[in-house]
């Protein structure tokens, strides 16, 4: 799991609400778009104002590039790839809209992991979508993925993710990224990004291939957000997603000193 506490983990804040932060600033060659697939670049420039070159790389890579509409739709996770420059390439499919575009990196001469958030508008006809209602299920093709668990505001919570597919458990997951899923919720409004990792890994003795992937993941305030589980089975990739509440954070007994941030740790097999 990334341990970076604005991920979520800390439950202090949301990351990507900055283009910039502790020096480093995400610069975007081009903030308005056309529809359609396009190739997206972009540098992630340092404290001295240069394109960073050496990052240490997280689940197998060094930057991890998310793309969502502001209506939370068109969610697409992707990895970009970087020249001796610094200048990082990928594609992206677009619709017309508002989008929130992050990056989610370790720059080696910062202490730890940064999330990067930077706005595009895409030109064209904007026909926004209505937030989908709450729901326990997301159904991709023949697969089904069921969500167990609940997200509190500023306590450590277990979210369970069960794969299915054709009604029968999906026990062969893949690897994908190091790990056998990767959960990114978004809050419903800000778009305040959490990246959270499943407990365990692939190849540790303990984990297994599924049906259930777990994840420990702590929402930054009450409200709705949007969950997007990527998972890797048969050699492709897909992505599950769902809404959810996050309830508010409970009220400490009079007298007591715990602190939030503790409630909702177990231990894990």
């Amino acid at each position: 799991m990334n341990n970076n506490a604005h991920h979520g983990h800390g439950g202090a804040r949301a990351g990507g609400l900055s283009v910039s932060e502790s020096g480093y600033t995400l610069e975007l060659d081009a903030t308005i778009l056309g529809a359609g697939r396009r190739t997206i670049t972009f540098r992630v420039t340092g404290p001295d104002g240069q394109p960073v070159t050496e990052f240490v790389p997280e689940h197998d890579k060094e930057l991890h590039f998310i793309a969502v509409r502001r209506d939370t739709s068109g969610f697409q996770h992707v990895h970009p790839v970087r020249d001796e420059k610094g200048v990082w390439t990928t594609e992206l499919t677009l619709t017309p809209g508002d989008w929130r575009f992050f990056t989610d990196i370790h720059p080696a001469a910062h202490t730890g992991t940064l999330t990067l958030g930077a706005d595009v508008a895409v030109a064209g006809a904007y026909d926004p979508r209505p937030l989908p209602e709450a729901t326990r299920t997301s159904r991709i093709g023949t697969y089904a993925v069921t969500l167990d668990g609940e997200l509190r505001a500023g306590e450590a919570s277990d979210l369970t993710l069960a794969v299915s597919r054709d009604g029968r458990p999906v026990t062969d997951l893949e690897p994908y990224l190091a790990a056998y899923g990767h959960l990114v919720a978004l809050r419903v409004g800000d778009l305040g990004y959490l990246h959270v990792h499943p407990e365990g890994a692939p190849g540790d003795g303990t984990t297994a291939a599924g049906p259930e992937i777990s994840f420990m993941a702590v929402a930054p305030s009450a409200g709705a957000y949007r969950l997007y589980l990527d998972f890797q089975h048969e050699g492709t990739v897909r992505t599950a997603e769902f809404t959810v509440h996050a309830s508010p954070a409970a009220t400490p007994a009079s007298g007591t000193t715990e602190h939030s941030s503790h409630h909702g740790h177990r231990s894990h097999r």
